[in-house]
């Protein structure tokens, strides 16, 4: 475990038992009747404030002109168990998941918020190892394109506060966002959404969070409307 992570971070390891704890799901230390101290809630906790701060260092730096609205909102999206999970997954850290039988037997091992976890709660462990200027370097190198994609598209990022701002401005009226189905297994569920104004259907859109499928719905609309050029 530790070779594997110092292959992925590229920063040496000192305390291999603080790692294998981020790396270790609740659902192993209930079934094998092991102290939730033992797993990773603590240092996701704190893993979280590490890379809020780690964003908001690159962001400030990166965009010295943009308000404090728009970074607060690229902040958001980078941060989010979305991104981080594809994270994970991109620099090979979900195989080394110390998870429960059960649970990897029901897939839980592929949950977008079990990913995000384990991710933040290495990055607690990292702090906490005295390897801070290195996990800060680290993020700002693999989460650059994340936040570039974002800045470059924020109207899209956005598009459920742009469609509000124009329906309230033409009526007053706010967009109204229905779930229409829930697809696929508990642990990764596919949501289906549309999105009405005046009674009348702007747009349907599914994602991997009710959150992602009304962003996408909002966006379609905004198309739609002429609000958001494509």
């Amino acid at each position: 475990m530790q070779k594997e992570l110092e292959n992925i971070f590229k920063i040496d390891i000192t305390d291999e038992i603080l790692y294998k704890k981020a790396l270790t799901h609740p659902s192993y230390t209930k079934e094998n009747n092991i102290s939730s101290l033992e797993n990773y809630e603590r240092l996701e906790f704190f893993g979280d404030s590490v890379l809020k701060l780690a964003v908001s260092e690159s962001l400030i730096k990166k965009y010295p002109q943009s308000s404090e609205g728009d970074l607060s909102k690229i902040r958001s999206i980078v941060v989010s168990d979305a991104t981080l999970a594809k994270v994970a997954e991109q620099i090979g850290l979900v195989d080394l998941i110390i998870i429960g039988e059960h649970a990897e037997k029901t897939g839980e091992r592929n949950c977008t918020s079990i990913r995000a976890c384990v991710f933040e709660a290495l990055l607690g462990a990292f702090y906490l190892d005295n390897k801070k200027e290195e996990i800060f370097t680290f993020l700002s190198e693999v989460l650059e394109p994340y936040i570039d994609e974002v800045k470059n598209n924020l109207a899209k990022y956005n598009s459920k506060e742009i469609l509000q701002e124009y329906t309230q401005g033409k009526t007053k009226e706010l967009p109204k966002y229905t779930l229409l189905e829930e697809l696929g297994p508990k642990h990764s569920p596919t949501f289906r959404v549309q999105v009405m104004y005046q009674n009348r259907i702007l747009a349907t859109a599914t994602g991997k969070s009710k959150k992602d499928a009304e962003q996408k719905c909002a966006y379609e609309a905004c198309i739609k409307l002429g609000v958001i050029n494509e």
